[in-house]
């Protein structure tokens, strides 16, 4: 189980909260109409309008919001949407996955190329990059709900396969909440998630996620990688960017410049 900090990996997020939530409950919203529409309105009854719900929830989503977002769904509204999967590569060979909603899939793939071309990298075959990454479920806590002994002992109790911890907020990143993360199997977040709950309540966050099996650190091109992070992301197709740069103090310093 590794216990280390993970708190450089979300420092290239600076300056942009405000934007982002804004962004983030756009995404939301349609992750929770998806669901509804997909598998009826009840969570209950829809594990995936569940998971959707309780993200929502621990990004501080408007109940008014989520609710509006489920009736959309179970509308009819969003019915046409199809998930899309891209992958690409950024400078010094990043890799990239980039999952997308969309009504418009001609729509999508020449944005997420262009994305790419104007920021160094390019959109590569379905399976150029996804060998280099492994789907996981990924769970999150805050900081503050239990230390990191208590928080460990019971996920490896919950059946979870590792637990990363970040540093206490400094004044320099109050604006990010630290958090405990807890990987599990893809098939395990399930079981894994209701466990915890028991225990410590709702998640901040349930997610399937791509985790990079090993990072690449290019402070040279620090840069260039980060604008082409926040250009895949500020997509209105674009619901999740997964990449497999480290951002390194040395990555940091070369932003900072």
């Amino acid at each position: 189980m590794a216990g280390h900090s993970k708190w450089a990996n979300i420092q290239h997020r600076k300056g942009r909260q405000d934007k982002a939530r804004s962004k983030l409950f756009s995404k939301l919203s349609k992750d929770i109409a998806i669901a509804a529409k997909m598998g009826g309105p009840d969570p209950d009854m829809n594990p995936r309008l569940r998971l959707a719900i309780n993200n929502a929830k621990g990004q501080s989503m408007p109940k008014d919001n989520i609710q509006r977002a489920v009736d959309k769904g179970a509308g009819g509204d969003g019915a046409d949407y199809e998930e899309i999967r891209y992958e690409g590569f950024g400078p010094s060979g990043i890799g990239f996955i980039v999952e997308c909603s969309t009504d418009n899939t001609n729509r999508s793939a020449m944005e997420v190329r262009t994305a790419f071309s104007k920021n160094g990298g390019n959109l590569g075959e379905t399976g150029s990059v996804a060998f280099m990454f492994d789907q996981v479920g990924k769970i999150e806590y805050p900081l503050d709900k239990a230390d990191e002994d208590t928080m460990m002992e019971a996920a490896i109790e919950a059946g979870a396969d590792d637990v990363e911890h970040d540093e206490p907020a400094d004044d320099q990143w109050a604006e990010y909440e630290p958090v405990h993360t807890i990987y599990t199997e893809r098939d395990d977040l399930g079981a894994v998630a209701a466990e915890l709950e028991k225990t410590f309540g709702e998640a901040k966050s349930i997610n399937l996620i791509w985790k990079a099996q090993n990072d690449i650190d290019a402070p040279d091109k620090a840069g260039t990688i980060v604008r082409l992070i926040e250009a895949l992301e500020d997509l209105d197709d674009v619901q999740n960017v997964f990449h497999n740069f480290a951002m390194s103090e040395d990555a940091l310093a070369a932003l900072e410049d």
